[in-house]
This record gives C-alpha cells, sequence and structure tokens, in this order.
C-alpha cells in the first residue's frame, strides 16, 4: 500500500493538467508508472514543473481563496448583502475546522509535486537545466509553506519559539503522519529553500515560472514579515537589479486585463474555459448589473485619490437590481472572453519597492526610504512632484503603509500586514451600497491577541495524522 500511494503521488505530477505518464504505462505494468518511468527526460521534468505550477490554480490557492481571502477576512471589503453570501464564515470569523481543508490540502499537493520533482532530479545530467528545475522546486517549495504558515500560524513577529506553525515536508511519502514545527522553524527552511533556489534559479524563465527576480522579491518578503530589515533590503535590491519596472500611469490598470505584464515578476496563467478565478469570488455579471459578493468599504474607499491611476483601476461604481455598489475592479476580467477571467498575479515590481522602503524606514535611512517609495507612488499618481513629499520617521512608515494598503488592496495581502505588525482589526460601521448606506458588517473588530487570527486546521487532517495538533481553542 506505501508503494501504491507513492505511485499515485508521482503519477499525479504527470498527469495534472500537463503531459502524461503515457510511455510509462506501456512499458510498465497496465494500473502503474514505477518512478524511472516518470522522471527520465528533461520532457518529463518540465511536464512535471508545469504540474506542480497548476497546482496553485485550484479555487483554494492562487485560483482563488489566497487572493480573496485575506482580504475578506480583514477591513478592505464588506460582504454585499445582495450576493451568495459566499465565504460569509470567514468575513464573520466564523470558521470552523470542517472549512478549511481545501486551503491546506491544496498548497500540500503542490509541495508533494515540487518534492517528487527533488527527489528525483539526479536523473538529469548536470547542467543549467537541471539546476533551473531544481531551484523552481524549492522556491514553490517553500512559497506554499509560507502561505501556509502565514494562515494557520501565528506572524513572525508575535510568535514565540515553541508557538507552532506547519509541518514542512520534504518527502512525498504519503504515509508519513508529520508533526507541526514552530513557526520559526517553518520560516527558517523557507529561508533556506529560497536561498538556494535563488542562487541557481534562470534569469530568462519569464513570468509564468519562477525566475531570479521574483525568488529574490519572495526572500524579500520574507525577511519582511520576520523583521530582519537589512537581509529584506538586500534581496529588495537583487530583485530590483533585475526588474525595476512597477508599470508606469498607462500600465496600471492594462495589467489587470492582463493587456501587459509590465511590472508583474510572477503570475499564473489562467485561460478562458477555466471556471474559478479570483475575480468570481468577489463578483459575476448577471442580466440585473455586477452581483457582487464584496464591495469595497466605504471608509477604505476615500482612502483612494482622484490623481491615483490606482482608484479607477480598482474600484468601479456599479448597479444591481437598479442599486449602486463599489465593485472591486481589479478582477472584472479581460477585455474579451468571459468575465472575471484574468491571470493570478502573485509577486510584482511595486511590492520590492514597498519592501525596500520599509525596511530602509525601519533602518532608520529615511532619505533612502523615501526615495524608494517615491519611485512607485511617481508611477501612481498623475502629477506627482517629489519635492512636495519630505515624510521622514513615523510618518514615513504611515505612508509606506498606505501605499501598501492601496497598491495591494484584494490581491491577499491585508490580513498577513495586519498580523505582522502585531495590529488588529477594525472595520468601519458602513454599509454595503455605495454612498455608507445599507447593511453594515455584523463583526468590527478582531483583537490582534485573538486566536481567530489563525485559522484551525482541517478537522480531516487531524482524524488521519495523530501527531499533528490543532490551533488553540478551535
Amino acid at each position: 500500500m506505501k508503494m501504491k500511494k507513492f505511485i499515485l503521488a508521482i503519477c499525479s505530477v504527470c498527469l495534472v493538467g500537463l503531459g502524461s505518464c503515457e510511455k510509462g504505462l506501456e512499458l510498465g505494468p497496465y494500473n502503474s508508472a514505477t518512478i524511472a518511468q516518470a522522471f527520465e527526460s528533461d520532457s518529463d521534468f518540465a511536464n512535471a514543473v508545469r504540474g506542480m505550477y497548476g497546482s496553485a490554480l485550484g479555487g483554494s490557492y492562487y485560483g482563488g481563496s489566497m487572493i480573496s481571502l485575506p482580504d475578506i477576512l480583514s477591513d478592505n471589503v464588506l460582504v454585499a448583502r445582495t450576493g451568495r453570501l459566499s465565504n460569509l464564515s470567514f468575513h464573520e470569523w466564523r470558521y470552523t475546522a470542517d472549512g478549511t481543508w481545501g486551503l491546506f490540502a491544496t498548497a500540500y499537493t503542490g509541495i508533494r509535486r515540487a518534492n517528487a520533482i527533488l527527489e528525483n532530479i539526479d536523473r538529469l545530467p548536470a547542467g543549467a537545466a537541471k539546476e533551473n528545475y531544481k531551484a523552481e522546486a524549492l522556491a514553490f517549495r517553500a512559497m506554499a509553506h509560507f502561505d501556509l504558515v502565514r494562515l494557520y500560524g501565528k506572524a513572525y513577529t508575535q510568535a514565540s519559539d515553541t508557538d507552532l506553525g506547519v509541518p514542512y515536508v520534504t518527502s512525498t511519502d504519503a504515509t508519513l503522519k508529520p508533526s507541526r514545527e514552530s513557526v520559526k522553524t517553518n520560516f527558517s527552511k523557507i529561508e533556506t529553500d529560497l536561498k538556494a533556489a535563488e542562487a541557481t534559479i534562470g534569469t530568462a524563465n519569464g513570468i509564468y515560472r519562477f525566475n531570479k527576480a521574483a525568488v529574490a522579491a519572495l526572500l524579500s518578503r520574507v525577511y519582511l514579515y520576520e523583521g530582519k530589515w537589512q537581509e529584506s533590503a538586500d534581496a529588495a535590491t537583487r530583485s530590483l537589479a533585475l526588474s525595476s519596472n512597477p508599470g508606469g500611469l498607462a500600465d496600471f490598470a492594462r495589467i489587470w486585463t492582463d493587456a501587459v505584464n509590465t511590472g508583474v515578476l510572477l503570475k499564473l496563467q489562467i485561460v478562458d474555459k477555466d471556471r474559478i478565478t479570483p475575480g468570481v469570488e468577489y463578483s459575476q455579471s448577471s442580466a440585473s448589473g455586477v452581483r457582487n459578493e464584496y464591495v469595497v468599504d466605504h471608509l477604505f474607499l476615500q482612502s483612494f485619490k482622484a490623481n491615483d491611476v490606482r482608484t479607477a483601476a480598482s474600484v468601479r461604481l456599479t448597479t444591481f437590481n437598479g442599486q449602486p455598489y463599489n465593485s472591486i475592479a481589479k478582477w472584472f476580467g479581460r477585455a474579451t472572453g468571459n468575465a472575471n477571467v484574468t491571470d493570478s498575479k502573485v509577486i510584482r515590481v511595486a511590492e520590492v519597492w514597498l519592501n525596500l522602503a520599509e525596511s530602509l524606514a525601519n533602518l532608520g535611512k529615511n532619505a533612502e526610504a523615501l526615495t524608494a517609495l517615491n519611485n512607485l507612488r511617481k508611477n501612481r499618481y498623475t502629477d506627482f512632484d517629489a519635492g512636495n513629499f519630505s515624510e521622514t520617521g513615523n510618518a514615513l512608515k504611515t505612508a509606506i503603509d498606505l501605499e501598501r494598503r492601496l497598491e495591494f488592496a484584494f490581491e491577499g495581502h491585508r490580513l498577513f500586514d495586519l498580523k505582522r505588525k502585531g495590529a488588529g482589526i477594525s472595520r468601519s460601521s458602513r454599509g454595503d451600497k455605495a454612498d455608507g448606506t445599507g447593511t453594515p458588517a455584523r463583526f468590527l473588530s478582531l483583537a490582534a491577541t485573538d486566536y481567530r487570527l489563525q485559522l484551525p486546521l482541517p478537522s480531516n487532517e487531524l482524524r488521519v495524522n495523530s501527531n499533528i495538533q490543532q490551533n488553540p481553542n478551535y
């Protein structure tokens, strides 16, 4: 049974979405393929890598929830009462261990596929291709564990040495019952994988795969979450040396319709036939107008300025059954094709500039931090004049925080930024209609120490893994 489970894990790498085990199935037993048959050639590894990325496109991962839930859980959006009330238990912090399985399982599926590549990488001859595939698998494994520990563990800066994160899985053995490791151990292993990946990954992989600039950018984010300011600044600088354009004034709106890829370091491709996309979790089109699942919080909307190109690209006034709402426009979709279908943007250059600015500000390098911040602001505000801005100290940090919230609204960052800063969630009491009237949120605040800032581990996992421990109070 152990071998059967292992073989099924290997075959799933080849069969999911891209590539196949057909060659191996012809040569081996009628109902299985050996490891050697699954990983024989460069093309086999290429297929396995594509299958690895494909696992992240599930509706519970970057095909949906990993982008929407961090905003739904926090204070950027408000449930629209005329919608389907999807994800309402998350919005109202009433989730249970029976409702968080998809997030957990999908990420570990991708990790298993990455590990299959790593376990078999020595079947390839030495050279750039081998090192590149290995680096991509390491980077993906690190990203998936990072996402898991962000959801299920305390923020690194708020965690003790014993606070639990998630199991850091480095094997495809389906019989393993791994225990949770500490949050800090998780981060140490994430760092190790990303540093190894950055050292050997290719620079010409394109934006649909991890590349050197994207790995350095993700490492910068990890260091930022740890409060390792110099390391974060250094990693950001390495990334910006390879790709520094965050997308100009004319580009920003077009990034979200996939008309341009300027400023995108890593994205996952979603084709028109795909049924689950990030946009669907925010709204759907209908004969009665845009039926919103979630709308922009009216108080947060006031933070967007008229001369900010993100305003029109991020928010749009729509109607449903004759009533006006502030819809989330970032994920409305491409100019042609099905509504709400657009590629998932995972890492963007704008974040790297903000990581650099925040790190430098915390190092007390105010002038350099302001320069980094203005490298983004000049690409977001029309008629921007750097001479009008001279923030230092806490005012500079507040300005950086605001730009991060505006830049990454509805992209899956907000909850984690609040957690890593030791802040709770404080929602406005405005209603769901465009003018702030209508129905407000039922639950408005969550303390920074509340156990619900960590999701419960899924009950399915606890049933099959006697070595895993549930988060407190669930």
